[in-house]
């Protein structure tokens, strides 16, 4: 698949370029660290220095009369350009993780179309054995469905190749499980003999490996609760 190794080489310079802004981030804290500590004793001294000449009555209280001088406002203007700086930094570095997950949902939304694809062109490579055992279903076997054995139905093998087909659901086919969707991927049967679906999905019903001995879908296991409650 082109596009993965497309993406695998792009995702190879992001964590350089990431620690290149990190690293700039902490150089710009410790330049904003040792401005601030300027300016604040620069305002705490021409503070007392106001208060001293008050008390001495050189200057009168007005508070409208008071302000910094120009060096410690230019060192809060300094703050403030490190601090949009680092700013601008960490909005650089998200913006680039965050379209790199987007360019990685597109491939796996990619991957999954192809996926499906490949699930319907084995679906319809294996239409003859899928007959045969659709006969083998209806007819319950020689020795009837009760003692029929469960077994999957993988059709994704993983050394499948690489067939990409747009082919559609057969509207005929006929359909199973309580999510009465086709057959597909990994099924089991459920071993009542008067059970109305009789096939269903590993992961519609919960299951992620084959049961041991017999099993009973929901509907069936329902159907015998009530009637020993009865």
């Amino acid at each position: 698949m082109g596009f993965l190794e497309d993406f695998r080489a792009s995702v190879e310079s992001v964590p350089a370029m990431l620690q290149r802004n990190y690293a700039l981030m902490r150089d710009l804290d410790k330049s904003l660290l040792g401005v601030r500590q300027q300016n604040e004793q620069r305002c705490e001294q021409e503070i007392n220095d106001i208060k001293r000449r008050i008390e001495s009555g050189n200057i009168q209280p007005d508070a409208s009369l008071f302000k910094f001088s120009d060096e410690a406002l230019d060192e809060q203007k300094h703050c403030i350009r490190i601090a949009d700086e680092k700013v601008a930094l960490a909005t650089q570095a998200y913006d680039m993780v965050d379209a790199h997950i987007q360019q990685l949902d597109q491939y796996l939304r990619k991957i999954e179309e192809i996926r499906r694809e490949r699930e319907l062109a084995a679906a319809a490579a294996a239409a003859g054995a899928s007959n045969a055992e659709g006969n083998t279903r209806s007819g319950r076997g020689e020795g009837g469905r009760g003692g029929r054995k469960k077994y999957s139905i993988s059709w994704l093998a993983a050394e499948q190749p690489a067939i990409e087909l747009e082919l559609p659901v057969d509207p005929n086919e006929p359909r199973y499980c309580v999510c009465h969707q086709v057959s597909y991927g990994n099924m089991v049967a459920c071993d009542n003999p008067s059970c109305q679906i009789e096939w269903f999905h590993f992961e519609c019903v919960g299951l992620k490996e084959h049961p041991k001995g017999k099993w009973y879908c929901p509907n069936c296991v329902g159907l015998q609760k009530r009637r020993k409650g009865k």
